[in-house]
């Protein structure tokens, strides 16, 4: 089979805190500001915030599906940890400093960057 994954979402149970929040983590506006799914354009992936208890639907936040985000190097990595809660500290694995935090809605997000560039 071949596909291409060119979207992701996350359920939030406040909207407004969760834009806010990945405004401030992205350092960029929602692309689409909706009550029930919202859009943020990265590079042309699509990052989506589904407002899941408006629709009715159940949700188990846990770390089973991990958004990793890649950036140029470890300070910018050590910067966007500034004030989250770490649930995985920079750790060096393989050829990448990696780590995890939670976002405003309870998600798991890895972070990732580039030994070398560091």
């Amino acid at each position: 089979m071949k596909c291409i994954l060119n979207s992701l979402y996350l359920c939030v149970q406040d909207m407004n805190r969760a834009i806010k929040f990945y405004e401030a983590f992205l350092e960029q506006p929602v692309t689409v500001r909706d009550e029930i799914y919202s859009v943020f354009d990265i590079n042309g992936f699509r990052l989506g915030l589904f407002a899941y208890k408006k629709m009715g639907e159940y949700h188990t936040f846990g770390n089973n599906c991990l958004p990793s985000l890649a950036v140029a190097d470890k300070n910018i990595l050590e910067q966007k940890l500034n004030g989250r809660k770490v649930t995985f500290p920079v750790t060096k694995i393989g050829a990448n400093w990696v780590c995890e935090f939670k976002d405003s809605e309870g998600n798991q997000i890895e972070m990732t960057a580039p030994i070398c560039s560091s």
